[in-house]
Order: structure tokens, then C-alpha cells, then sequence
């Protein structure tokens, strides 16, 4: 009786459904499927793989994670990427982001403890600066923003090139913010990497339910995934979601109740924070939001 094939070590580069590519230590790839229900590798996961033939295997198991960067509903959960360095979230003025949107998929970071940096991408159009100014909040709470064109490569190779540089980056944002056309501006082979991709898996154009990692020609790795026009956030507790919120930290220590959760509480001060106006009201909204959707989530 043949004895089973040793096991090899790889990173998951590309996930499509339940299929994954894993780029094997020392060469090669192959593409790789997970047995059972549970809940799959996503790009970025160190892996075991046991060889089934020359090009494909099975994934055994996910080896241990720095992180873990998703969204959750009552649904399902979206796996974007694991062991991140870093969330490059990308908005444009046209068509107009979201701000609840993007204050989730920052409060996901910070549930990931991974730090983010918003590009407002299409910097020329005539609604770039109202556009900046809606982010002033999310920027004097520690999230740089960078304005810029993905259509100028002088931009993209000395302003944003630079802090991608040996850092595994995730490239997020909801359809229409020119997230693709950025991508192909930093990786100036990834249309026709992705074209390829597709033809070898034989559903032939690039589809929004693929998550690929590309290399970066100055070191480290860029992974795009699809745009989102949703980000529930059901797997963050309450105090997870109260540290999506900088701007509570300080005003939490005032609170008269260990247990406070900054809503209705007397002696509360958060609420004492946005009387003062040193909390705006949108933001405070928006982890309420969040909060009563956790919670009806978990009645039903």
C-alpha cells in the first residue's frame, strides 16, 4: 500500500468560492479544495496541503492567524483576507461613497487591529473637496487619507507605491470607485494575470467573487477583492464595536456605570462628549447602529 503524500506548506493567493490557488513554499501552485462545511481558508492563510495530483490538492488546515479581515450577517460572512498588513480603502466623489459604509469597514480594521489608510481616488473632479471634507471627522481620528488619480501614475508611484512597500495590503471599496483602475496602476500586469487566471479556471472574464493576490514590483502583495455594497459587522461584540470608535476612548473613562453603553445612561460621557460637541452626532449614530443590529441579530 502507497504511503500518503507528505504534506506541503503554502499561501492561499487567490479564492473563488470553495476553490483556492496556494502558492506552495518552494515553487509552484496548485489549485486546492477544502472538505467539510466549516468555514474556508481565505488569501493571506499559511496552509497545509496534502498533493493530489500534479496541480491540485486538498487544504488540511489553516495555520495559525495574525488576523482575519471579514464582514458578518445574519446571512452569511464574507471573508476578505487573513494576516494583513494593512487596509487601503478607496472612495471617490463619483459615484458618491457611503459614510456608513465606510465608518463599518474602518471599525472592522480596528476589530482586526489592522490600521487603515483611505485613498479618495479621482482627486481632479469638481467634487474631490466636499468629498475631503466629509472624511474630515475619520481623519483627525487617526486615519490618514491620501487624495489622488489612479489615472496619474506619477501619484501612484511616488505617494502610495511607497507605503505599500513590503507590506501585505487589502484593497477594499464599494463598486465604482475606480479600485480596479487603481489596481492595474500598481500592478501593471494584473489585467492580463487576471485574464489568465480566468481562462485556466474556464469562467472567463474576471468575476466580482474572486479575491486575488498580486506581488508588488517594489516587494510585498496587493489583494483585491469585490466590491461591496454591504458590511455587516454581526461578529464584533458590543466592546469590539466600542473600540471601532476612537473618539469614545477618553470620554468612556467618565462614565458613572462600568457597563455603560453610551445610549440612554445617566451620568454617560459619551453623551456628555456629543452635548459638548466633541463627538458628532452622525458617528455616534452610526454605533448605534451597529449596536441594535448586533443585538436584533441575536434575539432572532
Amino acid at each position: 500500500m502507497m504511503a500518503e503524500p507528505a504534506a506541503l506548506r503554502g499561501r492561499v493567493v487567490a479564492a473563488h468560492g470553495r476553490h483556492y490557488d496556494v502558492e506552495i513554499e518552494g515553487g509552484g501552485q496548485r489549485q486546492c479544495y477544502t472538505r467539510g462545511k466549516k468555514a474556508g481558508p481565505a488569501v493571506g492563510d499559511q496552509v497545509r496541503v496534502r498533493p493530489e495530483s500534479r496541480q491540485e490538492g486538498v487544504i488540511l488546515d489553516i495555520l495559525p492567524r495574525r488576523n482575519l479581515f471579514y464582514r458578518s450577517d445574519a446571512q452569511r460572512s464574507k471573508q476578505f483576507a487573513a494576516n494583513i498588513d494593512l487596509l487601503l480603502l478607496v472612495l471617490a466623489p463619483e459615484p458618491e461613497f457611503s459614510d456608513d459604509l465606510t465608518g463599518r469597514a474602518l471599525v472592522a480594521a480596528a476589530g482586526a487591529e489592522v490600521p487603515a489608510l483611505i485613498i479618495l481616488n479621482k482627486a481632479d473632479l469638481p467634487g474631490a473637496a466636499a468629498a475631503r471634507a466629509r472624511l474630515a471627522t475619520i481623519e483627525v481620528l487617526g486615519t490618514p487619507v491620501l487624495m489622488l488619480s489612479a489615472l496619474d501614475n506619477d501619484q501612484i508611484q511616488t505617494r502610495l507605491a511607497p507605503r505599500l512597500k513590503d507590506r501585505l495590503t487589502l484593497l477594499l471599496g464599494q463598486s465604482g470607485m475606480g479600485k480596479s483602475t487603481l489596481l492595474n496602476a500598481l500592478v501593471p500586469d494584473a489585467l492580463a494575470a487576471t485574464q489568465a487566471h480566468s481562462e485556466a479556471l474556464g469562467t472567463g472574464r474576471h468575476t466580482t467573487t474572486r479575491t486575488q493576490l498580486y506581488p508588488l514590483p517594489g516587494g510585498g502583495g496587493l489583494i483585491d477583492s469585490p466590491g461591496f455594497q454591504a458590511f455587516g459587522l454581526q461578529h464584533l461584540t458590543a466592546h469590539d464595536i466600542e473600540q471601532g470608535f476612537p473618539e469614545f476612548a477618553a470620554p468612556i473613562t467618565e462614565c458613572r456605570f462600568y457597563n455603560c453603553t453610551h445610549r440612554h445612561e445617566p451620568g454617560c460621557g459619551v453623551l456628555a462628549a456629543i452635548q459638548r460637541g466633541d463627538i458628532s452626532t452622525e458617528r455616534h449614530a452610526l454605533y448605534m447602529r451597529i449596536l441594535e443590529e448586533n443585538e436584533a441579530a441575536r434575539r432572532y
